[in-house]
């Protein structure tokens, strides 16, 4: 079977691990760029959620909500209940990190406004990719206890969603933060030095979504390969 030598998974070692690394230097980085410059207060003084504000008015969306959450870096928006949700170290800070992360934010809200295709998309395959992160694995180990090429093949179908999810999720975040930028830019909330922070911060964030693929990715080939050499095998 491929990936195995003297009773050694090595298709783990070769495809998982890599991937493993880069998504834990990718948390790291994205921790270490947001406290720096977190540390760094906008010329303006604006808050995270002024600045939310501010532009969500600007875009017509006066009816979505900012709601102050616990935590660090756990903001997201809501597009069930249109609430744009910003944690302790973002809502009342006025650094330049917690500017760009809000208007981050915000740009999803402005995506699902405007029906970003790529976000409808997403959000369209959610039940699907809760079946497959839920049921895929059970149905892989099920296919190798009883040997059940079809069991195993359909928990390696139900998997491929979860990566398809995270290769959708590149272009929603890669546009988000984009949005941001020019937001801030255009509305001068921040200055050009200011603006280089804040690209370095969302630059970071990125890349755990880059390496939340390539895991994903990595897991799924690994599944195929092993899968691919039992049925040779059969």
């Amino acid at each position: 079977m491929f990936g195995y030598y003297y009773g050694f998974d090595w298709s783990y070692l070769v495809l998982v691990l890599p991937a493993l690394l880069l998504a834990l230097w990718a948390q790291a980085k994205v921790k270490s760029t947001y406290a720096r410059y977190s540390q760094v207060r906008s010329y303006r003084n604006i808050t995270g959620a002024q600045a939310a504000r501010t532009i969500l008015d600007a875009n017509g969306l006066r009816d979505v909500r900012i709601e102050h959450i616990a935590g660090n870096l756990t903001d997201h928006y809501d597009p069930r209940t249109r609430v744009v949700r910003l944690s302790d170290s973002v809502y009342n800070s006025s650094s330049i990190a917690a500017v760009g992360v809000a208007a981050h934010e915000v740009g999803h809200a402005v995506q699902h406004a405007t029906h970003y295709s790529f976000l409808t998309l997403r959000n369209a395959i959610i039940p699907l990719t809760n079946l497959g992160s839920t049921l895929s694995m059970p149905l892989i180990l099920l296919g190798l206890i009883f040997n059940s090429s079809s069991l195993a093949l359909a928990g390696i179908v139900l998997f491929s969603l979860v990566t398809l999810f995270q290769l959708i999720t590149l272009p929603v975040e890669f546009n988000a933060s984009n949005r941001a930028l020019r937001t801030l830019e255009g509305y001068h909330m921040l200055e050009p030095d200011e603006l280089k922070g804040t690209r370095k911060v969302l630059g970071a964030a990125a890349m755990t979504y880059v390496a939340a693929l390539a895991v994903s990715l990595a897991q799924l080939l690994r599944l195929v390969l092993l899968f691919g050499g039992r049925r040779n095998n059969d």
